[in-house]
């Protein structure tokens, strides 16, 4: 559009000039008539009239042409984005717990029936607390004090505490409603607080935050920020039917312009046990993060609920039934329907494994995994669902002589399908509430 711009610029300009060198090759009086300052009469058949209707044209339509471009630039504008880094931690002893853990999320928290237990404000406490995970660590800024909370896409609140006890500054202020959410493999619950709230520098300056008075199941990280819709929130603050998450208030703050967020993961490497190479993307998406085109799909369900089907390995077809699944930063693992899981199983040659809950293949595979989502495949080879020998003791696996793979059994009930952190790891996701819609590419 500038260049266009500039071509019908330059155009104009000639013929301006060309209309004034023909009035000059042609002058309207004897050169010998000296000027004078008297106005000359006006005559619509004379050359300065000619000249007078020139300029305003010209003007008129270089003025046009300029707030074309001005309004077009305006609508073309990229959305105010802001990057925050994030860091991969374990805090794993046994793979089995990780395994635990991931069940009594889905279970526990995921499943209709505990959803409809928190909106009612009937849920209790978790039964089974497991504190051995992999997590995204955001360091986060709470007035003045920082904390390391968890990046979890499948809840919506905000809370600090687990850890590291909070201390009200300046800008912190007790509403003085009660706050408590269940999280299947853990809870906390205390009082609501508002105040600033900042993630990589960027943030907001009167957020609802959840000041834990209790937590179970959170040993090593503060408590969470929660990136999931809205209406997660119901029935978790007293007095109160939902309560804005953190990316709602940078957008009604004017911090970004539209609800959208990228989440880069990054699978650890060698033998490291952290690092930090994730990223959040706040009002838009990095687009050095991914190859490809991002394929966007509608939300369905309370979470970042997506239809997956065509469960696949290699040629052979493990389900081609519609599973109802969730895209979720908090969970570890892949998980997939029952049915299609037994027949991974036989088409692998895997088999559940006892003792690290995972499932272990005395042979390495060699065909791909692959399912869809919104009519797109999506491909994890052998060397991506595989768990990384280096990576073994990270994860609390004992057996070097076998294989192990983070694909695992959802279950039978929806939702049953899980596209957590080890899938997240090799695909790019975006969370816009904007079009309520959830979007995946290839990882760079």
């Amino acid at each position: 559009m500038r260049h266009s711009s500039n071509a019908i610029m330059g155009q104009i300009r000639g013929m301006f000039l060309e209309g004034i060198k023909e009035d000059r090759d042609n002058p309207p009086l004897p050169s010998w008539r000296t000027p004078t300052f008297t106005h000359p009469p006006h005559d619509p058949h004379s050359p300065f009239h000619d000249i007078m209707v020139r300029i305003a044209i010209t003007v008129s339509f270089v003025a046009a042409i300029i707030g074309m471009a001005s309004s077009l630039s305006i609508d073309a504008r990229e959305p105010t984005t802001v990057k925050a880094g994030l860091k991969k931690v374990s805090t794993v002893s046994d793979s089995k717990n990780i395994v635990a853990h991931d069940a009594a999320r889905l279970n526990g928290y995921f499943k209709q029936p505990a959803l409809e237990a928190r909106k009612s404000k009937n849920a209790a406490d978790s039964g089974s607390v497991i504190n051995e995970i992999f997590s995204y660590i955001a360091e986060t800024k709470v007035g003045s004090q920082t904390f390391n909370l968890i990046v979890d896409t499948g809840s919506s609140n905000t809370w600090v505490g687990a850890t590291t006890k909070f201390k009200a500054g300046s800008t912190g202020q007790s509403t003085g409603k009660s706050v408590s959410v269940s999280y299947g493999s853990g809870s906390f619950s205390g009082t609501e607080y508002t105040d600033s709230v900042s993630i990589g520098g960027t943030g907001v300056t009167k957020q609802s935050v959840g000041v834990a008075s209790k937590a179970t199941g959170f040993t090593g990280t503060d408590g969470i920020v929660g990136f999931g819709p809205e209406d997660l929130t119901e029935g978790t603050v007293s007095g109160s039917s939902e309560v804005p998450t953190f990316m709602q208030n940078l957008v009604s703050e004017g911090v970004i312009s539209e609800n959208i967020l990228g989440v880069k993961f990054a699978p650890l490497t060698g033998s490291e046990s952290s690092a930090t190479d994730g990223e959040l993307t706040f009002g838009g998406v990095d687009k050095s993060a991914y190859t490809g085109d991002i394929t966007y799909t509608t939300r369905t369900g309370d979470y970042w609920g997506v239809n997956v089907k065509d469960f696949k390995f290699g040629s052979t077809t493990l389900s081609s039934s519609t599973a109802s699944g969730i895209v979720d930063t908090g969970t570890t693992l892949l998980y997939i329907p029952t049915a299609a899981y037994n027949k991974f199983l036989s088409a692998s040659g895997g088999k559940a494994d006892s003792q690290s809950g995972l499932v272990k293949f005395t042979k390495k595979p060699t065909a791909d995994f692959t399912f869809s989502v919104g009519g797109t495949t999506y491909t994890l080879t052998p060397a991506q669902y595989l768990i990384a020998q280096d990576q073994y003791e990270n994860w609390g696996i004992s057996s070097d002589a076998d294989f192990f793979t983070f694909i695992n059994d959802g279950g039978s009930e929806a939702p049953n399908t899980i596209l957590g952190m080890s899938f997240l790891e090799f695909y790019y996701s975006v969370f816009d509430t904007k079009n309520n819609r959830v979007g995946l590419a290839k990882a760079a």
